[in-house]
């Protein structure tokens, strides 16, 4: 698995509860911008509506080398394919605990298809993003001070 585009905005901001892979409806000179790293997921997020997943707010760059006649919007809303079930436990966890979809990476699989990592998520209080930072800091210092011991 490549990773093509990640948004690592989301893992600062939420609490990763449970993670869904999705595949993503693409125009081609989208796919030739995603492949050549074009591709940003900062602001992102998913939204259900009329029982389908959309990622919104995602920005795939226009590629030069492609068609210069036919540009699709850069920001436009793209449609996320997954199982029904899938779609329903996404809705029902939505709307009953209150959590947050986001994507989280767009990537190639093993057969070279663009899928998206989309996370269920519950929004970081800033206490909680500066607890991360410590522990963070705190592993990064141990890590040094290890390698300096051996």
């Amino acid at each position: 698995m490549k990773d093509l585009a990640k948004n690592k905005k989301a893992l600062h901001d939420f609490s990763i509860l449970e993670t869904f892979e999705a595949g993503v409806v693409l125009k081609g000179s989208e796919v030739k911008a995603l492949r050549a790293g074009r591709a940003n997921l900062k602001d992102s997020f998913v939204r259900i509506i009329k029982g389908e997943i959309f990622l919104l707010n995602a920005h795939i760059s226009h590629l030069d080398t492609t068609n210069s006649h036919f540009r699709p919007d850069e920001r436009a809303p793209r449609k996320l394919l997954m199982h029904r079930k899938q779609i329903d436990k996404l809705f029902g966890s939505v709307t009953k605990d209150g959590l947050t979809m986001v994507a989280l990476a767009l990537y190639l699989n093993d057969k070279n298809i663009i899928k998206a990592r989309v996370a269920l998520a519950k929004g970081k209080n800033l206490h909680d993003k500066r607890e991360t930072l410590k522990k963070r800091e705190a592993d990064m210092e141990a890590r040094a001070a290890m390698k300096k011991f051996i």
